[in-house]
C-alpha cells in the first residue's frame, strides 16, 4: 500500500476549499438596507409643509417644499421601522409656535406644489381629508394629543382628540363634543375622515359618520400629525422622553 503525504502547504489549501472560514460566511449573511429614507417617500407631501418641535422659542422648525422633499428630523419626523408609514414626535418640552403653548410635529396644508398656503371655505366646493393612522404614545400626567383637524383662521374648527382611551371629535373649543370610543388602545390604526361642504363639516370615524357640525369659515386648511397637549407646565418629566406620538400610513386631500 503506498503512503501519501500531504505538505503543510497542500493541508491549507483543502482546509480552505472544504473548510468555509467565518469571513467567508460573513460575506455571504443577508444585509439589511433600509427600503426608506425620508417620509416623502411614503405619502404624498407636494401639497404640505411640516411644522416641528425644534428651533427656538416662538419660532419651530418649518420645512416646505422642495426641501421637504428629502427632508427627516429623527426622531420627530422620520419613515417607520417598516416603512409603511411616517412617524410624528412631539415632547412636552418641545418648541411651540407663537400662537400655542404646545408642542406639534405636524403638517398643514399647502398648495401650488408647496408654495402657498392654502385657504379655502366650507361654503364654497367639498374639501375633503382622509388619514389612516394610529396613535401610537401619550404624554404623561396630561395624556392627551391631536391627531388630524381641519383649522380656520386662529383656531382650530374640529379635530380628532385622544385623551387617554377616549376619542373624540371637537367642535371648537368643546373638546368632548362626540365621543368616538372609550376604550382606544394605543397602536390601533383607524380611518379619520372630514367632509367640508355647503356650510357643514360631516366627520367620520371609520366609515361611520359621527358628527355633521354647521361651520361657516373662509379661511379652513387641513392639519395631520401628533399636535402634542401637554408641556412642561402640565406633564412630568420635562423631558424629550415624554412625548405624543402618531403614526400616518396614508393621506389624501381633495378639493371639488
Amino acid at each position: 500500500m503506498k503512503r501519501v503525504v500531504l505538505s503543510l502547504g497542500a493541508v491549507a489549501v483543502l482546509t480552505a476549499v472544504f473548510v468555509p472560514s467565518a469571513i467567508a460566511r460573513e460575506s455571504a449573511a443577508p444585509q439589511t438596507v433600509a427600503a426608506c429614507k425620508y417620509p416623502a417617500e411614503i405619502l404624498n407631501l407636494a401639497n404640505w409643509k411640516v411644522t416641528l418641535p425644534t428651533g427656538s422659542s416662538g419660532k419651530p422648525t418649518e420645512i416646505k417644499q422642495p426641501q421637504l422633499r428629502t427632508y427627516a428630523k429623527d426622531p420627530h419626523f422620520v419613515p417607520a421601522a417598516d416603512c409603511a408609514g411616517v412617524r410624528f414626535r412631539a415632547p412636552v418640552n418641545g418648541v411651540t409656535t407663537s400662537g400655542s403653548k404646545y408642542p406639534r410635529s405636524e403638517l398643514r396644508e399647502m398648495t401650488k406644489n408647496g408654495s402657498d398656503n392654502a385657504k379655502w371655505s366650507t361654503t364654497s366646493g367639498t374639501h375633503t381629508m382622509i388619514i389612516q393612522e394610529a396613535i401610537t404614545r401619550l404624554p404623561k400626567t396630561k395624556p392627551h394629543v391631536v391627531a388630524g383637524q381641519i383649522h380656520g383662521g386662529d383656531d382650530d374648527v374640529t379635530v380628532f382628540r385622544l385623551e387617554g382611551t377616549k376619542l373624540y371629535v371637537t367642535d371648537g373649543d368643546n373638546a368632548k363634543h362626540k365621543l368616538v370610543t372609550s376604550s382606544y388602545q394605543l397602536g390601533t390604526r383607524f380611518e379619520a375622515k372630514f367632509v367640508a361642504s355647503g356650510g357643514k363639516i360631516k366627520v367620520y370615524y371609520n366609515g361611520a359618520l359621527q358628527t355633521t357640525l354647521s361651520k361657516k369659515v373662509s379661511s379652513a386648511y387641513f392639519k395631520a400629525g401628533a399636535y402634542t397637549q401637554a408641556n412642561c407646565g402640565n406633564s412630568s418629566p420635562c423631558s424629550k422622553d415624554n412625548y405624543g406620538e402618531v403614526v400616518i400610513y396614508g393621506l389624501k386631500v381633495t378639493h371639488t
